[in-house]
């Protein structure tokens, strides 16, 4: 795998590795170098050494530096001179570039590969509001419309059906949908699609590239009863709560695994770890699902090991009865 070195002036590069853990998940073979006012470019190289050789492969090494042309730069690009031929420096780094170096070492081996494609992302992470003070990009040409894969009608293909409060953010955005490449991602929720200014929000916090809509759970169950046209389309679902999902499922929505992502705290919630909440409504409605035969992946992003819901719920119904 590829080894991440990133390098900053201050404690930047501290932060941003740290952010990038909450998004994507910890990462194996990423250092943070920071340049600190009392240090003088000799003590930044050698902390930038001392990070490389801490690395599992010094062969392939990306650094990720947060300005052209200043010290951390200018340190990291002497010790690149003599491996220029297998590493790789980008500097501007922002966050959408950090996440997407971290999804491209799933598939992609040398640092030279990995640089040239995390360009783009980093480009189009640098937007604004209002809108109208966005610089507008030259025409492209008209790309030929596509039809369903193979030029064939046919049912949709849901890559993930996921429970989280947060619906579309982060984690959603960046691992999970690098992980499942869906085309649409859809948030199934009659309380959200009353809501305009959350379904904008939603709209806008779509990853390039994927529509984002959201649609009431009627409107969902009549979209799998009649998805005969959307062959080409990989459907991501996020739900709010479990009993979205139930109502969803029960209404004939094909869903056979559920991604249990995050459940928040609120009164009358106990809360067994750091991510999922259960009242006991919340729990009848897991085991209720459970009976039907659905099976629950428990995991926030796809580089976590998958932990086990009926334990957890087992603490959680343990609370409850102690606060009743």
């Amino acid at each position: 795998m590829v080894g991440i070195v990133i390098a900053s002036h201050g404690d930047f590069a501290d932060g941003i590795k740290m952010s990038g853990s909450m998004i994507f998940g910890e990462q194996k073979d990423v250092q943070s170098v920071t340049l600190q006012p009392s240090m003088g470019p000799d003590d930044l190289k050698a902390k930038l050494e001392e990070a490389v050789s801490s690395l599992e492969d010094q062969e392939q090494v990306l650094f990720l530096v947060d300005l052209w042309g200043g010290t951390p730069f200018n340190q990291v690009n002497g010790l690149f001179e003599a491996h220029k031929d297998k590493w790789a420096i980008v500097a501007g780094l922002n966050l959408p570039m950090l996440i997407e170096a971290y999804a491209s070492r799933l598939s992609m081996n040398s640092a030279h590969e990995i640089a040239a494609h995390i360009i783009e992302t980093a480009k189009d992470g640098v937007k604004v509001r209002p809108e109208s003070l966005q610089p507008k990009e030259a025409p492209k040409a008209a790309a030929p419309k596509q039809g369903p894969v193979g030029g064939q009608p046919g049912p949709m293909k849901y890559v993930l059906a996921r429970v989280d409060s947060r619906l579309l953010h982060g984690q959603v955005a960046t691992a999970w949908s690098k992980s499942t490449n869906p085309t649409r991602i859809i948030v199934v929720s009659d309380n959200v699609a009353k809501d305009d200014l959350r379904k904008q929000l939603i709209m806008q916090a779509a990853p390039v590239g994927v529509h984002a809509h959201v649609v009431p759970i009627d409107q969902m169950i009549k979209i799998a009863k009649d998805d005969k046209h959307f062959g080409a389309e990989r459907a991501l679902l996020l739900f709010e709560t479990p009993q979205d999902v139930k109502k969803a499922i029960d209404g004939g929505v094909p869903l056979t695994t559920i991604n249990v992502g995050s459940m928040a705290h609120s009164v009358g919630k106990v809360q067994p770890n750091k991510v999922l909440a259960f009242d006991q409504n919340d729990i009848d409605t897991y085991k209720a699902m459970e009976k039907e035969g659905i099976k629950f992946d428990v995991r926030k992003v796809p580089t976590d090991s998958e932990d086990d819901l009926d334990n957890i719920m087992k603490k959680a119904q343990a609370e409850l009865n102690k606060e009743n």
